[in-house]
């Protein structure tokens, strides 16, 4: 009955590690497209311009291809020194997931100011040269949103000089809407948006929140009990 517990352990460690790292080959495929094809898109923040949706998806999917090449392989070879690692690293960003999760929600109202500082001093460079991925996620975002700038329309005014939004900003989109003064410009913020699509998606943002949490703990379990069966038996259980 043990044999075959361990052995039933074993496997579903292996798939559900196989398909971690199906997941992370899939990420890292797309941010290796994006950060071909669309340069730094969604780079908004001048403080951290390597903080693009392309290293983001990059660094993410290699994280999880990492973490599941460890756990795929230490299931199927019964390594215990694999296993061993594949649960610290889940421990290891368990960890920093909550102590971020922690700060994030301690110093709320400064790193909220602090971050539309950072967007307002971005805006800046919306007409620069070589920074086509800033301007492309600025438009994206609010043609998408139905806002302009980050708190008000007016905080384009102070970025780029004059009496001026781009087009992106205007209710009514034709090309070199955004220098009529007399057009119609989204009134809200991109910033309270964001807050706002937050507040609306909190449920379905909590339980995805929860199914990866469960996920790890799964994992760690998984791997924790097939390595104190091989360290206490001292061999390998045949399938």
């Amino acid at each position: 009955m043990a044999r075959g517990c361990i052995c039933c352990v074993k496997y579903m460690l292996f798939l559900f590690n196989l398909l971690f790292w199906l997941g992370g080959c899939g990420l890292l495929g797309v941010g290796v497209w994006l950060s071909v094809s669309q340069g730094s898109f969604a780079t908004l923040s001048p403080s951290f311009p390597s903080l693009s949706a392309a290293n983001l998806i990059i660094t993410l999917g290699t994280v999880v291809m990492v973490t599941g090449f460890l756990g795929c392989l230490g299931a199927i070879k019964e390594n215990k020194c694999l296993l061993l690692s594949f649960f610290i690293v889940l421990l290891i960003i368990l960890l920093a997931e909550l102590i971020l999760l922690i700060l994030f929600f301690v110093y709320t109202d400064k790193v909220s100011e602090n971050a539309k500082r950072d967007l307002k001093e971005g805006l800046v460079l919306y007409t620069t040269e070589n920074n086509a991925g800033l301007k492309d996620a600025w438009n994206a975002i609010q043609g998408e949103w139905m806002c302009c700038g980050v708190v008000r329309h007016d905080d384009w005014y102070a970025a780029l000089q004059e009496n001026v939004v781009p087009d992106s900003c205007c209710q009514q989109v034709h090309p070199g809407c955004g220098r009529n003064a007399s057009n119609i410009f989204w009134k809200r913020g991109c910033y309270e948006k964001m807050e706002e699509w937050l507040d609306d998606n909190k449920h379905l943002l909590g339980t995805i929140a929860m199914c990866v949490l469960v996920i790890q703990l799964l994992g760690m379990a998984f791997s924790m009990t097939l390595y104190q069966q091989i360290h206490r038996t001292g061999k390998k259980f045949e399938a």
